[in-house]
């Protein structure tokens, strides 16, 4: 079943530092991505319980072309999910050899621990992975409301406001129904890891929208104007077009491409409900569109939600070697941001990485290109027309100097 195929694939990314689990599960382009993500999570959720049944169960000896991560999202239906879905394929009976087997395994991993149902082998046994522990990041969706507003509406429902955090310590403290505002990101609030606001209605109106913190970063170091033009290139599923249209205040346009037309229709359906009105959706490579356009020359931010050097400063370094010395550059932002480039060419250092192990966010990487101002002829000379008139002389000898002036002025005319 694709299903199966396209998780097992996610996770072999995800264990190679190709990107975050989003990242890589909207990259795969699989049709259902809120099923395809799920059983990621929980198969990765289950990770140490499900090596340690395979193992035990001998799986790999018997079946020695099944591949590991395969594998384990296939025991995880099996033992731990809802069950094969559309009747599994031609994994169902290859499961059904050793289904007796691994379920043994199972019950004898929850003697020997001392537990009865599933949920409790991650509390005794397994220790969750940095990113389980990344807090759920709200943005207020500054179009259909303020961030006071949304704060005092989950005040009423009964969750407690920390106010604004301070470190990356508060957030890693947050238990329960606390919450606070991002030290950084005065529209982004923090909740406690694993909270699902999927149903909360403020979310389902377009009022919030849940986008990880490194998600929020390329649009707030954009930061266009109203007014502004904006590419937003690769732009599905569209969270951070919906922020670029905040900044923007639907004032001005956006540019968004991508080339997957269900990509697309879903990212309309998320601009609607988030109330953006000055977006441009076209299915099409953004690569086609001239660099030379004025509407799109000034400032560029390059992101991708992977840790890969080839994806990431390789591919800044390249488009700078590609340009006119002196014609671009990286521009430096956040420096107290402590996760930065790899040193891989000069200039690296401004480039931001974000990971759950040094950000607590998602795994992203960010580089703010601008254009370098060069002066114009017309700029030059006038420079240099400022640089030859003479400094202003003592007044007992203005006159003096003004007629020498006019003198030498004269063959020139």
């Amino acid at each position: 079943m694709a299903l199966y195929a396209a998780a097992a694939a996610v996770l072999a990314g995800v264990e190679n530092r190709q990107g975050s689990i989003k990242g890589l599960v909207y990259a795969s382009r699989f049709q259902n991505v809120k099923q395809l993500y799920a059983l990621v999570c929980e198969t990765q959720r289950y990770s140490a319980v499900l090596d340690a049944v395979i193992a035990s169960a001998g799986l790999f000896r018997a079946e020695k072309k099944l591949r590991p991560h395969l594998a384990k999202v296939l025991v995880y239906e099996l033992l731990l999910g809802k069950g094969f879905r559309g009747g599994g394929g031609r994994w169902k009976p290859l499961l059904g050899r050793h289904q007796a087997r691994l379920k043994a395994e199972l019950a004898r991993l929850k003697v020997h621990r001392g537990v009865s149902r599933n949920e409790d082998l991650l509390e005794v046994g397994s220790r969750l992975g940095p990113a389980s522990q990344v807090p759920r990041f709200v943005r207020v969706n500054t179009l259909k409301t303020c961030t006071d507003d949304a704060i005092d509406y989950f005040k009423r429902q009964g969750f407690s406001y920390q106010g604004q955090a301070s470190s990356l310590e508060d957030l890693r403290a947050l238990r329960g129904k606390r919450f606070l505002l991002d030290p950084l990101l005065p529209e982004l609030l923090v909740f406690p890891a694993q909270t699902d606001l999927h149903e909360h209605p403020l979310y389902q109106a377009g009022h919030l929208i849940l986008q990880d913190k490194a998600s929020c970063l390329p649009a707030m170091l954009l930061a266009p104007p109203p007014g502004s033009h904006v590419i937003d290139a690769c732009a599905a599923p569209g969270n951070k077009t919906s922020h670029l249209a905040a900044f923007l205040k639907n004032q001005g346009k956006i540019f968004a491409f991508d080339l997957d037309a269900k990509r697309l229709a879903s990212m309309a359906t998320l601009l609607v409900r988030a109330g953006v009105s000055c977006c441009e959706l076209a299915k099409e490579d953004f690569l086609a569109v001239s660099p030379s356009d004025q509407r799109y020359r000034q400032r560029l931010v390059y992101s991708t939600c992977s840790f890969c050097q080839e994806e990431n400063e390789d591919v800044v370094r390249d488009a700078l070697q590609q340009q006119s010395p002196g014609t671009f550059r990286i521009a430096p932002v956040l420096p107290s941001w402590p996760h930065r480039g790899l040193s891989t060419f000069p200039g690296a250092e401004h480039c931001l990485r974000a990971s759950p192990e040094t950000t607590l966010t998602g795994g992203f990487f960010i580089a703010v290109i601008e254009r370098v101002e060069v002066p114009s002829p017309a700029s030059q000379a006038e420079a240099l027309a400022q640089e030859l008139i003479p400094s202003p002389a003592p007044k007992r000898r203005r006159r003096q100097r003004k007629a020498v002036a006019g003198r030498s002025t004269l063959p020139c005319t």
